[in-house]
């Protein structure tokens, strides 16, 4: 199978069916073989009476729902876990990312070997101050952050080798952070391409100016992982020996004056001294014990479903 086809969304009733009729024409257009993988994140509206519909006139169109919301992280990952495609591409439900990007986001994939290319909404038809502007401040944070040079991280358009999405782990709201996390994985050849974006043209967006906040901490969540996760007591033992010094340090000094330099003068408890070596050892222990939990917890840790499927179409 050439191509999968990754739709997660959550109350997209009026725009699934135009965007079915829309992928199958450019699809059948280019003579690919194909599936289409929607997962319903819990709607309530009828969207999964419109994906059954769709799936029982059309073969390729494949069902996912959740119990639950859970989220785009926990979508995307079970539409990749069931994706067979040779070239797996990820879009939004909501007619803003166009289909017709789809035959040139295959080739860069099959003819010129990335790993993953995100699409770049250069010019975005969202509102300038809730969407456009804190976008370009966290687009920019997280380009300092990962290293990963990329304008739109948070583009829903994107094309992987089949091989990226079944070797990450997407969960909680990581679903931004997908090329970074295919970067920590190994997949370093990741390119960029500029799409074209559609103003909404059903609904109103499901994303709060929260999301941002939500990005930035999620952010620093993908930095420390990217570089402690696999050994935390690297970190925490470090932070417990820096501040184990200092103590020791101030112990130190404390001690050489009150038994040399000025043994009449004040106690070493009246001495503030005596409560910033106290503080930072303490510190320094807890440190240290932060780090051989996480060790403990890493070695000892179980995976667990992190959503509940209630029905699943045509796999």
């Amino acid at each position: 199978m050439n191509i999968s086809v990754v739709i997660p969304l959550l109350n997209e009733q009026e725009s699934l069916t135009e965007l079915h009729d829309w992928i199958a024409k450019v699809m059948q257009s280019n003579h690919f073989s194909y599936e289409i993988i929607f997962i319903d994140d819990g709607s309530t509206d009828g969207s999964w009476k419109i994906i059954q519909q769709l799936s029982q006139k059309d073969h390729n169109v494949k069902g996912i729902r959740f119990l639950r919301n859970f989220g785009k992280s926990q979508a995307l990952h079970a539409g990749f876990e069931k994706a067979q495609g040779d070239v797996v591409i990820t879009m939004d439900a909501d007619l803003q990312d166009n289909p017709e990007e789809i035959p040139e986001l295959y080739k860069m994939i099959t003819q010129q070997h990335f790993d993953l290319v995100s699409g770049w909404k250069k010019k975005r038809y969202d509102s300038v101050i809730s969407k456009n502007l804190p976008s370009k401040l966290f687009n920019w944070a997280a380009r300092q952050t990962s290293g990963v040079k990329l304008n739109d991280f948070n583009c829903g358009l994107k094309a992987y080798n089949l091989d990226v999405v079944k070797n990450i782990d997407v969960n909680g709201e990581m679903h931004r952070y997908i090329p970074v996390l295919a970067k920590n994985a190994g997949f370093s050849n990741i390119g960029e391409k500029v799409v074209l974006h559609q103003a909404r043209k059903y609904g109103t967006t499901k994303f709060g100016i929260n999301r941002f906040i939500h990005g930035f901490l999620d952010l620093l969540t993908i930095w420390f992982l990217s570089r402690f996760a696999r050994r935390p007591m690297h970190l925490f033992g470090a932070l417990g020996v820096i501040m184990l010094f200092i103590g020791l340090g101030f112990t130190l000094y404390l001690g050489i004056d009150k038994v040399f330099l000025n043994p009449g003068g004040r106690l070493i408890t009246d001495r503030p001294q005596f409560y910033i070596a106290l503080s930072t050892m303490i510190i320094g222990t807890q440190f240290f014990i932060a780090g051989f939990l996480g060790e403990i917890i890493l070695r000892t840790k179980e995976d667990k479903k992190r959503y509940l499927i209630n029905d699943e179409l045509n796999f």
